[in-house]
């Protein structure tokens, strides 16, 4: 998956909006104004910019731990809660939909965590 896709795949989540509140280059994803992912190109050891582009994904913590473990290019959450969050480079290395998956659990532990008549709302358009 490409940055374009993983864009599209992201605002595709029901109620899903994008802004840059940590500046330009970083693509910040909420729904009801939480945030479950970031889209950023990476930057090499000199601080360039690289051909690598990175998303952060919220993920419980065991699960989380065990992506890193399986998957090389699965680290802790860059500039996140490194528990909580993991960055995943977009470099090819991960399957499609292993990637959708991990989206669509970030959506949905930020969505859990909002009251029942918000969950059942955003539930009802998955």
């Amino acid at each position: 998956m490409d940055h374009h896709q993983v864009h599209q795949y992201l605002l595709s989540k029901p109620e899903a909006t994008v802004s840059q509140p940590f500046g330009e280059g970083v693509d910040v994803y909420k729904v009801k104004d939480k945030m479950f992912a970031t889209l950023a190109q990476g930057k090499d050891m000199g601080g360039e910019r690289s051909d690598i582009w990175r998303i952060n994904l919220k993920c419980d913590p065991d699960e989380a731990q065990a992506l890193r473990d399986i998957f090389p290019s699965v680290l802790p959450g860059y500039h996140m809660n490194k528990r909580l969050w993991n960055t995943v480079l977009l470099d090819g290395s991960i399957p499609q939909g292993e990637i959708e998956r991990m989206i669509d659990n970030s959506y949905l532990l930020v969505v859990k965590k909002m009251p029942k008549k918000l969950q059942t709302s955003l539930l009802l358009h998955l």
